[in-house]
């Protein structure tokens, strides 16, 4: 048993709270794949004694990567949500995938966290996909403390690392413990706020606290020092301590630690080894003291009949929740929310806000990942599941009937990458439009349609890895032969040279009243760069209008660019999406009675096609920028395949024998490189990759044919 464990260490976060919101913390833990997230959330619900045996993840016995997927790959997949209790405070987590196939997962599970704990590589610092959930959290205002894991690998080091945060990140690092042993060696940290040792000896589960080693006195005053000197130029109240001349009080230095996680001005940072058993009683503690609770993050603001309106986290308030996730179980149909304010029991009525539809909740369940707990109410700052809902969608707003409300639902992120999918069977295609639709109101950064020229079904996700496990899916759930196509990269097109008063006149005239509208645009590229890589949420269209006199009516203007934006859907090189366009209307006539809205919209639309066939158009492939990590004896072949991939190379770093080579790939090179690096290496490579924007494919210019 575990649920002992906490009085081996000082009691000093037993502050009776009075309102038992303070006593909650919900947070989620961020990181690269394969940095520990998942046997750090594994350790927690060990030491509060939430489970009784170490999960680990090589074994395929975790309790978070509960789905058969994740222990055949070895990775988290989907969010998984915990609970566990620790000081007398309720811990809800959610251990989010370190993947970037499966970053939207983690923008779903942001949007309704309090705080979290970010985890690192005591070896490789900050990875790439370390740097996209950071800056996921960074959106969301999501405060966080650091926790840099392994450091008893060998070449660990917890200041290259931390420098890794300070440069890469933009943080405020505020280093508060000093390893104790390094790499094998590695036993425990020292508490710097209470000058303490914490050791962890091999096959106990107790922490033994002493004073701080002779070796180390001298090294922990120094970084106590810093430590303080760090928090006074951030902290005003800590600063008029420290300028008293005397050592700033632990109690200071913490509360102090505590303002600057809320604020994010500051992160606190933690070491330890998760998968030895050592740091993470302190990590609880960090958890419980500087993350906050559902009563220390603002009021959440949400709309009714145009009016913003907030919600504070009150049980009494009315209900208000936010769905961030459905899933089919053998539970039935699970619809996880986040409670943000008022009370649901199970038999209540709710409204969805946003669909203007009642649901009633049949059941209500506490999560502890694949196993549930009914209860009878859900209270503000909960995180549940419910059984009931019919309809509801991820993103949705639930609420009381008399007090509608609708959330800002979480960002979805475009697919990059698509495959043809069908049934081997004919007698399944029903089946396997059944479970597609499933699949996509699980995970909406999915989408399937029907490409009108092949009718092939195109199953689209953020990934090769993504799309894999999304028809692996199908097959295991649904238990269908599923026939799938070469994955196809979702090409761009876009304007290298533009035209020129370009003009178009829409005249229609069949019986009763005609269509007019008389258009001129110009046409020119958005930022005057056609063959740089355009980043992920570059702006793809810019509408203008220089009509004077008002010769064009400014309902009219708002129809032409409807009707331009509605030309964007296809180009003229291949059919794919047009971007990276500015269009300006400089002038256009109207007639008395055939205009309308819908004739200027017509005439914006066939006006722009035609632009866009006289201009010069290119094509875009979205590409990739790769993290590749092989033995030094194999750079060289790495190197020569990724060339021969059209990568280009942009830096290399040696770490302990190993080299990590950064490269920018177009993503349609990518497909199968996973079992190519493998066969180079021997087993030895891996690489990460993250989707980087669009940039000009070669040879894929085409000068315009129409008239100008």
């Amino acid at each position: 048993m575990r649920t002992d464990l906490h009085r081996h260490l000082p009691d000093h976060h037993a502050d009776h709270f009075t309102d038992p919101l303070s006593g909650v913390r919900n947070l989620g833990i961020l990181a690269h794949v394969d940095a520990g997230k998942t046997t750090v959330t594994e350790r927690m619900l060990y030491v509060t004694g939430a489970t009784y045996r170490r999960g680990e993840v090589h074994d395929g016995t975790t309790v978070t990567d509960f789905d058969s997927q994740e222990r055949d790959r070895g990775i988290t997949i989907f969010a998984a949500a915990v609970s566990c209790a620790w000081d007398g405070h309720r811990i809800n987590l959610i251990d989010t995938p370190g993947h970037v196939d499966f970053s939207d997962e983690v923008e779903r599970s942001l949007r309704v966290l309090d705080g979290a704990v970010a985890v690192f590589d005591a070896v490789a610092g900050v990875e790439p996909q370390s740097e996209s959930v950071w800056r996921q959290a960074d959106r969301y205002g999501v405060p966080r403390i650091a926790f840099v894991n392994k450091l008893d690998r060998s070449g660990a080091d917890l200041d290259a690392a931390v420098e890794s945060i300070r440069e890469r990140l933009g943080a405020v690092p505020l280093v508060v413990q000093l390893p104790i042993g390094r790499e094998r060696g590695f036993t425990g940290v020292v508490d710097l706020l209470r000058m303490r040792s914490l050791v962890w000896a091999d096959g106990d589960d107790t922490v033994a606290e002493g004073p701080v080693p002779d070796v180390l006195w001298d090294e922990a005053h120094r970084r106590r020092r810093l430590l303080e000197e760090a928090v006074a130029e951030l902290h005003p109240a800590a600063l008029e301590e420290f300028c008293a001349g005397e050592a700033m009080s632990a109690r200071t230095l913490a509360g102090a630690l505590r303002d600057l996680t809320l604020s994010g001005e500051g992160l606190v940072v933690l070491c330890g080894s998760a998968y030895r058993d050592r740091g993470i009683e302190p990590l609880l503690d960090a958890v419980v003291a500087y993350l906050p609770s559902p009563l220390d993050v603002p009021a959440v603001r949400g709309v009714h009949d145009g009016v913003v309106r907030e919600r504070v986290a009150d049980p009494a308030a009315p209900f208000a929740a936010l769905v961030f996730k459905v899933s089919s179980s053998a539970t039935g149909r699970l619809t996880y929310l986040r409670v943000y304010s008022g009370t649901v029991e199970r038999g209540d009525t709710v409204l969805d806000g946003g669909a203007r539809r009642a649901e009633r909740i049949g059941r209500i369940l506490r999560v502890q990942a694949d196993r549930h707990t009914e209860v009878d109410r859900a209270v503000a700052g909960d995180i549940v599941a419910v059984v009931g809902l019919k309809a509801a969608r991820t993103g949705a707003t639930l609420c009381a009937p008399s007090a509608p409300l609708v959330f800002e639902p979480p960002a979805a992120a475009d697919p990059v990458v698509s495959v043809a999918v069908g049934a081997r069977r004919s007698t399944d295609a029903d089946r396997l439009a059944s479970a597609l639709a499933r699949l996509v109101e699980e995970d909406p950064s999915l989408a399937v349609r029907t490409d009108p020229e092949t009718g092939q079904t195109v199953l689209s996700g953020m990934g090769e890895l993504h799309l894999e496990v999304a028809v692996e899916k199908i097959r295991r759930a649904g238990g269908l032969d599923v026939a799938v196509g070469r994955p196809r990269a979702a090409y761009r097109e876009t304007v290298v040279r533009g035209v020129s008063g370009l003009l178009y006149r829409h005249v229609k005239q069949d019986g009763g009243a005609g269509q007019f509208a008389h258009v001129v645009l110009d046409v020119a590229p958005l930022d005057g760069a056609p063959d740089a890589v355009r980043g992920e949420g570059a702006a793809e269209f810019v509408f203008r209008s220089a009509v004077a006199g008002g010769r064009v009516p400014r309902e009219y203007v708002r129809a032409v660019e409807a009707g331009c934006r509605d030309a964007l859907a296809d180009g003229p090189l291949g059919g794919h999406p047009v971007t990276g366009l500015l269009v300006t209307l400089t002038d256009g006539a109207t007639h008395p009675k055939d205009s309308s809205e819908t004739a200027f919209r017509t005439a914006g639309r066939l006006a722009l096609r035609e632009a866009l066939r006289a201009a010069t158009m290119a094509l875009l492939e979205p590409v990739a920028e790769v993290t590749v990590t092989v033995p030094d004896d194999a750079v060289g072949a790495v190197l020569g395949d990724l060339s021969a991939r059209r990568g280009h190379v942009s830096g290399s770093v040696v770490r302990a024998g190993t080299v990590v080579i950064t490269a920018t790939v177009p993503l349609a090179e990518l497909f199968g490189y996973a079992t190519r690096l493998r066969s180079r290496t021997h087993g030895r490579g891996t690489f990460t990759s993250r989707p980087a924007g669009y940039a000009l494919a070669p040879g894929a210019v085409s000068e315009g044919t129409a008239r100008r």
